[in-house]
């Protein structure tokens, strides 16, 4: 009902128009809601950083009226690149706010944050890909242990559909986001 009220894509269109299979040389595969939905209350300690914090978790802090959450993975053995994307529908007021906030949150944040006691050091921003209305890419490095974990995301807005694109790969951190391509192939088919 609220999602026919904003004139936006309800769970049910979401999962008809989200990439499923193989495209772009990346597998795409439904996650089990229990998965999806532990991500969801992540909270930075830094206010300014919870756009961030909340992409972490697969949601967009600004709560959405439906999701669609799929796993990716490179279809080529060779290629190291892991991830997941999802889909959130909301307002047309909501859906720039959630990219205005986010962008804001890049700039604020290049030092990191802290959620659930895992630290998130740096945060930079990356060249965005010119797709969808707005888009905006950024890398953090997540310190796991003694390890420094390179995650990137692409986010997309299309109209009032935020795509979101989180990548990493333990082998190649510079190859670690979600190529172009398979971004691409999910805006064609909003």
């Amino acid at each position: 009902m609220e999602a026919k009220r904003l004139g936006t894509l309800d769970t049910s269109a979401l999962e008809k128009v989200i990439l499923t299979g193989q495209s772009a040389g990346f597998n795409a595969k439904k996650i089990a809601k229990a998965e999806v939905e532990a991500g969801r209350d992540m909270e930075a300690d830094r206010k300014k950083c919870q756009p961030l914090a909340s992409l972490i978790g697969g949601f967009t802090h600004i709560r959405p009226v439906a999701t669609a959450h799929r796993s990716l993975q490179a279809a080529n053995a060779v290629n190291a690149t892991v991830g997941s994307m999802w889909l959130a529908s909301h307002s047309d007021a909501n859906a720039t706010r959630v990219m205005d906030d986010l962008s804001a949150a890049v700039t604020a944040c290049p030092k990191g944050f802290k959620t659930l006691g895992l630290t998130y050091g740096k945060v930079e921003s990356l060249p965005a890909p010119k797709l969808g209305e707005k888009a905006v890419a950024y890398r953090i490095t997540g310190d796991i242990g003694k390890q420094k974990v390179p995650m990137t995301f692409t986010v997309v807005r299309q109209g009032n559909i935020i795509a979101a694109f989180y990548g990493v790969n333990m082998l190649d951190h510079d190859h670690a986001a979600i190529p172009e391509p398979v971004v691409k192939a999910q805006l064609d088919r909003l």
